[in-house]
């Protein structure tokens, strides 16, 4: 089984390609009750990075499982450096190989999106990877493929932990008369964090920053703070057809 996390895609779709490449399935890990043991299995982790590290649903997830696995996996997606992330993960729960497999930066609470020649790159870049992984996930080999970058434990643990502290308030958010209150950002928000109110979002206080809400809705009409208003929005969906 393949577990994974995505807000805009990014790791569903390497979960979904990795899947069919090793005739598993690909499981979203948000809504899934506690799952089974998994004495004997094949397992795999696939999520993004968020600071240098695991987003705590994954955290909190790979904290269930229990059993003995046959061979376990982590595959990451990162706009570029993964830091310590892997190895932060595998204290919870032991990854016999991991990957990291760079994707478009998908962030724009943060910063502009990359042009459109540097995502179709990057999704190329990442579709040339995926047979030599499934390879070595069916032959059980144990690889150590992560781009950790430069000052790797610094970022996982003292940036990461200001990003937690400091980048995940939900106060920013608003919403625009470009509203036609779809839901999909209530419908598709793994912290359940956002309600309607009128046919509007509203949000609670819970965020992971994982950029579903403010990406995935249909007529942008959905921003953070004022730096939002002039940047582009990212999903998978988006880059794969313009490829």
């Amino acid at each position: 089984m393949i577990y994974y996390f995505s807000g805009t895609g990014n790791s569903r779709w390497v979960a979904e390609q990795l899947a069919s490449r090793t005739s598993d399935v690909a499981q979203n890990l948000i809504g899934r009750p506690a799952p089974a043991p998994v004495d004997g299995e094949v397992v795999g982790i696939v999520f993004p990075v968020y600071a240098w590290a695991a987003p705590e649903p994954v955290v909190e997830f790979v904290k269930l499982l229990s059993g003995t696995p046959a061979f376990t996996y982590g595959v990451c997606t990162c706009g570029g450096e993964a830091g310590f992330a892997m190895q932060k993960l595998s204290q919870i729960f032991h990854l016999d190989s991991v990957y990291s497999v760079e994707m478009p930066n998908n962030w724009v609470m943060g910063s502009e999106l990359e042009s459109e020649a540097s995502i179709s790159a990057k999704i190329t870049n990442a579709q040339t990877r995926f047979n030599a992984i499934a390879a070595q996930i069916l032959n059980r080999q144990s690889v150590f493929e992560v781009q950790s970058g430069s000052l790797s434990w610094l970022k996982s643990n003292l940036l990461n932990r200001g990003f937690n502290f400091a980048a995940r308030s939900t106060k920013p958010f608003f919403v625009t008369s470009r509203c036609i209150s779809c839901g999909i950002c209530a419908r598709d928000c793994p912290a359940h964090t956002i309600t309607m109110v009128n046919g509007k979002p509203e949000w609670g206080n819970k965020c992971y920053q994982c950029t579903a809400c403010i990406n995935l809705c249909p007529t942008e009409a959905i921003e953070y703070g004022k730096g939002t208003a002039k940047r582009g929005r990212y999903n998978i969906e988006k880059a794969l057809s313009n490829q």
